[in-house]
């Protein structure tokens, strides 16, 4: 499978879903957003990210996690808190946050 997709879990697990669209001033954000997906990775319960941006600004993330109470404590992670702030300051023009749970899932074409 094409490695920009994140492999497929044992459901139930939850998606975070990040859609927003940058400010026109977002100096800092592209290397901020690095840091952020590989402390992400390193917190209990992360499972996998999956993100994309257009020509226009307009991104959206999807993180996996194992439960809940992981998404709570990766919103309350310090430096995640940072970052959050800055973003609410600086780096976004909009943006929409949704938890979802995983219930099932598949992939396709058949052969992957």
């Amino acid at each position: 499978m094409d490695e920009r997709f994140a492999p497929l879990f044992t459901p139930p697990y939850y998606a975070v879903i990040f859609t927003n669209q940058l400010a026109e001033n977002s100096g800092g954000y592209p290397e901020m957003s690095q840091q952020m997906a590989a402390l992400a990775a390193q917190q209990p319960g992360f499972l996998g990210v999956e993100t994309t941006r257009d020509s226009n600004g307009l991104g959206i993330t999807i993180s996996y996690w194992e439960t809940e109470s992981a998404i709570a404590k990766w919103k309350a992670q310090i430096d995640h808190i940072g970052a959050q702030k800055l973003g609410k300051t600086r780096w976004y023009a909009a943006y929409t946050l949704r938890i979802a749970k995983v219930e099932r899932n598949y992939c396709g074409p058949e052969g992957r």
